[in-house]
């Protein structure tokens, strides 16, 4: 049988597989392959009886990450609020390169628009081409379209404490169920002391990842990988690559960078060009033997 680890507890697994949850040991041999079962992993399962079984397999991964530990996401929801705390530049942008290395898709999200305009921030990352949504959950504007684009996949919320993650996860998904029992209350408490994480299946036939930690991601990675490919991370710097002068470009000051030439003709953001070069700034000292 072949179904998703939507929790791991110690050596169990429980595995979600036809709208009923079965506890599971893994195999023996994954030890010896230094492979471990992880939440999010789809694995193939055989029953002991009709509760409980073995993880004998992990099928091919999509990305798996450090923190939280996590395999398979698909989206990445980046909520940010108008106040309390303020959008910060920095934080999206980190998120958002993290998504993106990650083969995830990141969703921008500016709640609480009830409060205030958002038109500065909707142009910054509309215009560098991510999904991007202006809402209120307490209103209820523009939970529909956002509800859409999340769709049936399979997807976590990140953001700073008090931005109206829990709110919005309510108003998007109060109707979520499992046979293990009822959710809601589950992701809609004030104060967020999950300590595992979990997932929960939506009626539109995807999952959503309940984490200790939303503000912040880390891959299963190494550094110098990703130093390599920072610049990638930021995708509408890509366009403009082969307009630079020489191959070793870093697209921070360098004269004759197709990236600052865009930047200087309004083509790119000035505040993504500012946090891609504090990001590279953390980084540029690591070496291939640090990875």
């Amino acid at each position: 049988m072949n179904g998703i680890i939507v929790k791991a507890i110690s050596s169990f697994y429980y595995v979600y597989c036809q709208d009923k949850v079965y506890e599971c040991r893994a195999r023996g041999n994954f030890r010896k392959s230094e492979v471990s079962p992880v939440v999010g992993d789809k694995v193939e399962f055989s029953l002991n009886d009709d509760s409980h079984g073995v993880v004998e397999k992990i099928l091919p991964r999509k990305n798996l990450l450090s923190r939280p530990v996590i395999a398979n996401l698909e989206k990445l929801v980046i909520v940010s609020a108008y106040t309390c705390p303020a959008p910060n530049a920095l934080l999206i942008d980190r998120l958002v390169s993290f998504a993106v290395y990650n083969d995830i898709t990141p969703i921008i999200v500016f709640n609480k628009c009830d409060m205030g305009s958002f038109d500065e921030w909707y142009d910054i990352y509309s215009k560098s081409g991510f999904k991007t949504f202006v809402i209120s959950a307490k209103d209820g504007i523009g939970i529909e379209e956002l509800k859409k684009e999340i769709g049936g996949s399979f997807c976590a919320f990140a953001g700073n404490s008090g931005v109206g993650k829990s709110s919005i996860i309510n108003e998007i998904f109060g109707d979520l169920a499992l046979a293990t029992g009822d959710v809601s209350e589950k992701l809609g408490r004030g104060r967020h002391t999950t300590r595992h994480t979990e997932l929960f299946k939506t009626k539109d036939g995807g999952f959503i990842a309940d984490t200790p930690g939303f503000s912040s991601f880390d891959s299963m990675g190494n550094k110098y990988d990703y130093k390599i490919h920072l610049a990638e991370t930021f995708p509408e710097f890509c366009d403009y690559f082969d307009n630079c002068k020489f191959t070793s470009c870093t697209h921070t000051c360098e004269k004759g960078c197709g990236v600052i030439e865009a930047l200087n003709n309004g083509k790119i953001m000035p505040s993504r060009h500012e946090s891609y070069k504090t990001i590279f700034s953390e980084l540029k000292d690591i070496k291939e033997w640090n990875k």
